[in-house]
């Protein structure tokens, strides 16, 4: 027979499951609530009902007796969502009707939240014992029958005489010659295991002392074969007219299997069944003795969150089964490098964390270093030969700081390896937590904030650079609400990485649409540059864009001449083939295009006049280096002559001095926008400014 830690996780489930139908005691589980989750075999025995009748009702539904009032079971409650066994005597009701006193044991499990999850109930039934117990005080002809029917080993101790019988059952339960035995009290008590010896011997003095109804005591004795039984002593003091023990008799039951069920059971609630590692709920708890510790005596601990880099291709393209034995190697390769006094524990997936004890920074940072290279190196299994590394976050911790928060800590540090490129190992940092935090914030509040057109399209004015008259617009994403002051420098980045760029982008095109209608309607005269918007690289790539923008202007009912789509150099030579093919599509739809940015990437001449571009903008580093820069002006002056001789508009792009404005009109470039003239404004000021409305109208020099 294999030993049980080379049993399989199913052959353990059926061991269990075989156990727990073949105890003698009732054992329930239930949810945290009490409703009933399941019941095995004895329980059906001793209450009546059966297990379709039990599902999904609570226990005081079924066996309420009415003996234990409202306080007795909120104490109880109280008891259990603290974590903390209960062991006590419940009298329950039969679905007959009759009563049933039960030595009952319930062991509560808590959530990773700590809120109660589960509750194990353990109950032995001993209504029949004290009925033994009544007829051996009134008969020692029923006790001599009871000692030859009874399963378990009786026992009777003549306290004058100082001599004890011990059941032919009683030595048959500990492997020994089953013969009946007249002997000392030693003959029983030197067999108790050392550290339940004082335990039983206070349970007997006070028995004797009448200070309990009834002797009940679980302790370890030594077997034949010298390994520890668990054993329940039960036993009741006959005492004479002076009111003091004369003789005690009872009963020693085996309750090893009840124990190991027991012990399982508890095992099975704090540990993970795939690696057996420690799981959340055991981790926390050591985490936070260790916090505990240091607030007596100073020192620190570390925390290491390891998430594995490249399991999910594994698990997807090998199978949950190749991923499971991943995992397990995982784990053991944690081991190897780990010292026994360290917790190591599986969260859940593929994200494990360690908790080591009296370790500094630099050591922590060492240690994550050592697993990840372990980690790092090729798993060979049976179903081939799979390399994935790991993302290690560590936080130390010297007793200030919560556990979770400390766990919470190593998590973020973890996420930043991870944005950092993977396989790196980060020490926490609270201004790289705190940054992290705002952009955790940010990325759940940025898809609700698009869906209920809380980010906004704001208008920056494109200019004459000669007379200040307003040309056109720029329609620029702004998130004025939300609490989060966010800038389009977060945001936008952001709504690129999560994928929520095209929707972002088509509720800015909606709006630039909406805000072109009003001002066409509105104004005496067709705007020269109408109203531009930036394509993400995303959306530009996007093979429903074309289709998607002819249904919004379709919907708007705009001149789609009057719309300016702004790709930077970038995208545009990202590649330029299918680029070229895509901005023909958008002019054959009526769309201008230009090249936003430019001089920043690195376009080719050769392609440039491929393009089916409209108009070029100068980019914001080379304006405002203008009067400082040589090389700068010298690019736009490249730039300008350029663009005079491919026929495009210039629009030089931040401009915020008189001196910028009048060195760019030196150099041809008559288009412009900028703080000097206004910066993005809501669609209803951005529109009185075009109608000359605006309450501040542009400062336009005497002398240009």
């Amino acid at each position: 027979m294999r030993p049980y830690d080379q049993l399989s996780d199913a052959e353990k489930l059926h061991w269990l499951e075989e156990l727990l139908e073949h105890l003698t005691d009732s054992v329930v589980l239930a949810d945290g609530q009490g409703r009933v989750l399941n019941v095995n075999a004895a329980w059906e025995q001793m209450t009546g009902y059966t297990a379709a009748e039990a599902l999904g009702r609570t226990p005081s539904e079924l066996l309420n007796s009415g003996v234990h009032d409202a306080a007795f079971w909120a104490e109880l409650r109280v008891q259990l969502e603290a974590g903390q066994k209960w062991e006590g005597d419940i009298v329950a009701r039969r679905k007959d009707g009759t009563l049933l006193n039960c030595r009952t044991t319930l062991i509560p499990s808590l959530g990773s939240d700590g809120s109660l999850e589960r509750v194990v109930t353990v109950r032995r039934d001993f209504t029949e014992f004290e009925a033994r117990e009544e007829a051996l005080r009134r008969s020692e002809e029923r006790y001599a029958l009871a000692a030859q029917g009874a399963n378990d080993g009786l026992w009777d101790w003549d306290l004058a005489g100082r001599q004890l019988y011990l059941s032919p059952r009683w030595h048959g339960q500990l492997g020994r010659p089953q013969a009946s035995t007249l002997g000392r009290a030693t003959d029983w008590l030197d067999l108790v295991h050392p550290d339940d010896l004082a335990g039983l011997q206070q349970a007997i003095d006070d028995h004797l002392r009448g200070e309990t109804d009834t002797l009940q005591w679980e302790y370890r004795t030594r077997a034949q074969d010298g390994t520890w039984r668990w054993m329940l002593a039960r036993g009741v003091a006959v005492r004479g007219e002076d009111g003091k023990p004369a003789r005690m008799a009872g009963s020693q039951t085996d309750i090893t299997a009840t124990k190991d069920a027991q012990r399982q059971l508890l095992h099975n609630a704090l540990h993970d069944p795939l690696t057996g590692l420690a799981n959340r709920a055991l981790f926390m708890d050591r985490l936070s003795h260790a916090v505990r510790r240091l607030k007596r005596a100073p020192g620190q601990f570390g925390v290491l969150f390891i998430d594995l880099d490249r399991f999910k291709p594994v698990n997807d393209s090998s199978g949950h089964e190749t991923g499971d034995r991943l995992l397990r190697s995982v784990a053991a390769r944690i081991r190897r490098v780990m010292r026994p006094s360290d917790t190591l524990a599986r969260l859940g997936g593929d994200e494990f964390t360690v908790l080591v004890e009296d370790i500094d920074d630099e050591g922590a940072l060492r240690l994550a270093e050592r697993l990840r290279e372990a980690l790092s190196e090729q798993y060979r299994l049976s179903t081939g030969s799979f390399s994935v590394g790991a993302s290690i976050g560590v936080a130390v911790g010297d007793g200030s700081t919560a556990p979770d928060e400390v766990l919470r800590n190593a998590d973020r540090a973890m996420y930043i390896a991870k944005q950092r490129g993977r396989g790196q190992s980060v020490l926490h940092d609270e201004q790289q937590s705190g940054r992290l935090v705002r952009r955790l914030l940010l990325e759940r509040a940025l898809g609700p904030a698009i869906d209920k057109g809380e980010i906004e399209a704001w208008f920056q004015p494109i200019v004459s650079l000669l007379d200040g008259r307003v040309l056109g617009f720029e329609a620029l994403a702004r998130w004025p609400g939300g609490g989060l002051e966010a800038s389009p420098a977060e945001f936008v980045p952001l709504a690129e990485e999560t994928g929520l760029i095209s929707q972002l982008g088509h509720s800015i095109v909606e709006q630039a649409c909406a805000f072109l209608k009003r001002w066409v309607s509105s104004a005496p005269a067709t705007p020269e540059l109408g109203v531009a918007v930036n394509l993400s690289p995303r959306q530009f790539n996007d093979e429903g864009l074309v289709e998607e923008l002819q249904g919004l202007i379709a919907a708007a009912d705009v001149d789609p001449k009057l719309i300016k789509l702004e790709i930077t150099e970038s995208t545009a030579m990202g590649s330029p083939e299918t680029a070229v093919q895509i901005c023909h599509r958008l002019r054959a739809l009526g769309l201008s295009i230009a090249i936003d940015d430019f001089g920043t990437g690195y376009s080719s001449l050769g392609w440039l006049h491929r393009f089916p571009v409209q108009s070029l903008k100068i980019d914001r580093s080379f304006v405002g280096r203008l009067g400082v820069d040589r090389e700068a002006r010298a690019i736009v002056r490249t730039v300008v002559g350029l663009a005079q001789t491919l026929d495009l508009r210039i629009v030089a792009e931040g401009v915020e001095t008189q001196e910028q404005r009048r060195m760019l009109l030196e150099l041809g470039v008559v288009r412009g926008q900028g703080w000097l003239f206004a910066a993005a404004e809501p669609p209803d000021h951005a529109l009185a400014r075009a109608l000359g409305r605006a309450e501040e109208p542009f400062a336009t020099p005497s002398v240009l």
